[in-house]
């Protein structure tokens, strides 16, 4: 039977010219409660617009029609008729009787193992046939050779933008971007068409890849070509230009996309509050919770846990803390992503209180707990020294039947509570359960408990932990390096060869450099580039400590008065004490907050000494003069303002503590005299 052929659809809309009264307009979103007066007409539909053309185009002859169906079913002309449209009637063959998706299936299994495609086809397979292979075949270097095999029996006409789209699925998959790229490059040469699926297979894999240059370059194609980009290549754009910190181009392109009636989903939403919380940007994170208000988009876990994630970054604890209420009352139960995250917050908030009280909320409603939200809880005790909270968390998990038991993290916690409290005993028995438990100790451990049994002059008990470290093939960090710096300032003369043996296995050139500190014949040139040495090749976060540690040992071992000296003004020269000196016309200030015992008492007689060259040139001084000590917010922090005091008193000098936060302040009329009146130099006092 012939069909009748249909003017096309463009035909007929450039031959028809609409009445006056559908003149085309723009549309905006507009708030509901603008007036009827400016709100957009309706659009008229399709079956309006077309209806005066039909009126002209059909014929007025009644045509013989068959008698209607008693049931008539509409369907849908863009989607292809369904075989089956009562399967309750005519039962579908399940797969194991269907001839020749079996016979597919089990072909894709033999080329799996097998490269012989001219044995597996004779003859080439039919399109469907081989799209459906072509879909099936892993990994990718199989599926990308039988690609290449079927160009090869059609060099003439290249394949499909099917094809090509699947191939560069599976590409995708192998991350392998290069030869993605060049099938794209392809495509363009030999004029195959791209549609959204290639330009968001392009788009995704280049971003999985890290190629986000190139992500963008498919992205700014999309609009060069004349398409319009779907869901899945909006989304994937925002997660580049999050990856890359280009929040500005972010909320263009989510503009743009919402003003071309793109709806975000829960995706786009995650990408965007990531991208704000990584930055710490709480207006952004703002504008994306009035952005799912405004949609009426009904957010997920997912979302929930970027956004607390994000406000917690943030340092918005409250916010986070009624975020995760409103998630609770929305009748939407929290994952182990968002306990955990609620806890991160709640301790580095220092909300010890709310942290523990989240703890109880989770074992009453039976919430799911894994290893990473067990070890956050014993982690926040241990920042906040809560000993037996974390007591009876560890209790919890080494009894229990079915929960997780304690890996090396969970025992680290421990381990640090008892050292930060000093109870070197304790912190020895769980490190020593750890080792019987056949769990591998890691090097945080060892390094908070070979401190603490400093600390308790046990060295050579944190010898044996530092062996125990060596032997099992553990790598000792910087942070180690710096712990036995520590000891070797506060071990007496027996002690420090042992520390000293640890060193030179942990870092030989730190070892060799304290060996040049008490020959006072070195001179500071050479000082000074091995100093600069060591502080290159150590991490940022560990050279100030370095630097600490070396001043105290100078000071502590009775090396050359000028070495501490020396050191400090060199962490200064490498900006390693930022702030510490502060003058104004009415108040010269110390801050010695980021320095240790040693080092705030050399570097409080380095100001001295400066201070008496200011008098004696005959200089302009303030009436006052303050040192800031700090008070510590952590256990571990606090001791350098008591030490400070005792060393003011043993010194006579005229500071006063004026509250209980470390701060010290004197007088220009008290300071002064006491200067003068001073028989030794301050700056080589001890």
């Amino acid at each position: 039977m012939a069909f009748p052929t249909w003017p096309s659809l463009s035909s007929i809309t450039t031959s028809f010219s609409p009445p006056s009264s559908s003149r085309p307009f723009f549309y905006c979103r507009s708030s509901a409660a603008d007036p009827p007066s400016l709100q957009t007409p309706p659009k008229p539909s399709l079956s309006d617009q077309l209806r005066p053309l039909s009126l002209t185009l059909l014929t007025q002859t009644p045509a013989i029609l068959p008698p209607p169906k008693p049931n008539p079913t509409w369907t849908n002309p863009s989607k292809p008729k369904p075989r089956v449209l009562l399967p309750h009637r005519h039962p579908r063959p399940p797969h194991s009787r269907n001839p020749d998706a079996r016979r597919l299936s089990l072909l894709s299994r033999s080329l799996s193992s097998s490269d012989d495609f001219d044995a597996a086809f004779p003859d080439t397979p039919p399109h469907a046939d081989a799209l459906l292979l072509l879909n099936s075949l892993r990994p990718w270097q199989k599926a990308h050779r039988f690609f290449l095999w079927l160009q090869s029996k059609s060099p003439s006409s290249p394949l499909d933008t099917i094809f090509y789209n699947v191939v560069l699925k599976s590409l995708r998959a192998g991350l392998r971007y290069d030869l993605a790229d060049s099938l794209a490059v392809e495509m363009i040469s030999l004029g195959v068409p791209f549609d959204n699926i290639t330009y968001s297979t392009l788009i995704t894999c280049a971003k999985r890849c890290r190629r986000f240059d190139r992500a963008l370059h498919w992205f700014d194609r999309v609009y060069r070509t004349g398409l319009m980009p779907d869901d899945i290549t909006y989304s994937a754009v925002l997660h580049v230009y999050a990856d890359l910190g280009r929040r500005e181009d972010a909320i263009a392109l989510y503009e743009r996309g919402r003003a071309g009636g793109w709806t975000p989903d829960h995706v786009a939403f995650s990408v965007l509050a990531k991208m704000f919380g990584e930055a710490g940007d709480y207006d952004g994170i703002q504008y994306v919770l009035a952005e799912v208000k405004t949609l009426g988009v009904k957010p997920n876990v997912v979302v929930y846990n970027t956004l607390l994630d994000a406000l917690g970054k943030a340092g918005k604890p409250g916010l986070a803390r009624n975020l995760f209420d409103e998630m609770l009352s929305a009748e939407l139960p929290p994952d182990e992503k968002t306990l955990t995250a609620m806890i991160k917050i709640y301790g580095r908030a220092r909300w010890g209180r709310d942290a523990l009280d989240l703890w109880e909320k989770m074992k009453a409603n039976k919430w799911p707990m894994d290893f990473i939200l067990y070890n956050t809880l014993l982690t926040m005790c241990a920042d906040l020294g809560l000993e037996e909270d974390a007591e009876k968390l560890f209790d919890e998990m080494r009894h229990s039947a079915k929960g997780p038991r304690p890996d090396s993290f969970s025992y680290t916690a421990m381990i640090r509570i008892y050292a930060s409290g000093g109870k070197a005993d304790r912190a020895l028995k769980v490190f020593d359960e750890m080792l019987d438990g056949g769990v591998e100790p890691n090097v945080m451990g060892c390094t908070c408990l070979i401190q603490c049994l400093g600390k308790a002059t046990r060295i050579d008990d944190a010898a044996r932990i530092f062996d125990i470290l060596i032997e099992r093939g553990i790598k000792p960090d910087d942070r180690l390096c710096g712990c036995l710096l520590s000891l070797v300032a506060i071990c007496g003369d027996t002690e420090t060869s042992k520390v000293t043996a640890c060193l030179e296995k942990a870092n030989p050139r730190l070892a060799r450099f304290l060996q040049m500190l008490p020959d006072d014949k070195i001179p500071l040139d050479k000082v000074r580039d091995e100093l600069r040495g060591i502080l290159n090749g150590a991490a940022v976060d560990v050279r100030r400590p370095f630097c600490n540690c070396l001043i105290d040992i100078c000071r502590n071992r009775g090396y050359p008065a000028r070495r501490a000296q020396e050191l400090l003004s060199l962490g200064m020269m490498y900006g390693l004490y930022p702030g510490l000196h502060a003058k104004g016309s009415e108040e010269w200030c110390l801050n010695l907050r980021s320095l240790s015992v040693g080092a705030a008492n050399t570097a409080f007689e380095q100001w001295m000494e400066t201070l008496s060259n200011s008098i004696e040139r005959g200089e302009e001084t303030p009436g006052s003069f303050c040192i800031q000590t700090g008070s510590g917010s952590h256990r571990i922090s606090q001791g350098l303002g008591s030490a400070f005091s005792s060393y003011l008193e043993n010194l006579a000098a005229p500071f006063k503590q004026i509250d209980e936060t470390g701060c010290f302040v004197a007088g220009k009329e008290q300071l002064i005299p006491w200067l003068r009146s001073t028989d030794s130099d301050v700056a080589v006092a001890r």
